[in-house]
């Protein structure tokens, strides 16, 4: 249940910025999300927009991916990093959707973890702008915000999942994702965050005054 502490930092987080959901991963459907996704992973959204470009260009269909080479498709997402296994995977996920789900990528969170390179925090992005199912995608910037904002103490990216799901109403779970990884990525940086322009200071785990236990009343 949402506690009054939370339900203000999500009025702030509503007064910042739109309530459109909008996902950062240039895409036209599924399967291009998938793509763009697995990439994404300790890569920028923006390369990865740039790789996929081209990469959706030769690449037109899940049959295409499911057909390629594996070399040839590690040397085309090389910039993403990672990139053999994340070719391996790609090519893995494509001939699993076509020979168990009839080349449709599947919207429940069990079948699309069982793909290749797919865990929960991607199953999540699919499930939420695809769709639309209320998700909660853990990645770097709300697994930070999420712990300084003290609506949880794990580190887990699962656990912390489950904890904002208790925390945050269900209509705020994809907004809370595209709020935290927008305000991560201008304001509360992993270094150097912009504490004196942040508007959630007085919620922040790292900015509350912390009581001298040697202090001494005179």
């Amino acid at each position: 249940m949402a506690t009054r502490r939370t339900l203000e930092i999500i009025d702030i987080f509503k007064n910042m910025y739109s309530e459109e959901v909008r996902c950062y991963l240039t895409h036209s459907d599924a399967w291009e999300l998938l793509v763009a996704t697995i990439l994404s992973a300790q890569c920028t959204d923006a390369r990865v927009n740039i790789i996929t470009k081209d990469l959706f260009a030769k690449y037109r269909t899940i049959e295409d991916f499911a057909n390629a080479d594996l070399a040839e498709l590690e040397q085309d997402i090389k910039q993403a990093g990672f990139y053999h296994n994340k070719a391996k995977n790609i090519i893995g996920s494509a001939r699993m959707i076509l020979s168990d789900y009839d080349g449709e990528v599947p919207s429940d969170i069990e079948d699309l973890t069982r793909l290749p390179g797919v865990g929960r925090k991607t199953a999540n992005v699919i499930r939420g702008n695809i769709y639309g199912i209320d998700s909660i995608v853990v990645d770097t910037h709300v697994k930070r915000i999420s712990g300084r904002l003290k609506l949880t103490r794990e580190e887990d990216p699962e656990k912390i999942e489950y904890d904002l799901m208790k925390v945050i109403p269900r209509e705020y779970w994809i907004l809370i994702n595209i709020w935290f990884i927008t305000f991560g990525r201008t304001i509360c940086k992993a270094q150097s965050p912009k504490c004196q322009e942040c508007p959630l200071v007085k919620y922040c785990r790292d900015r509350t005054p912390k009581k001298n236990p040697d202090h001494r009343k005179a």
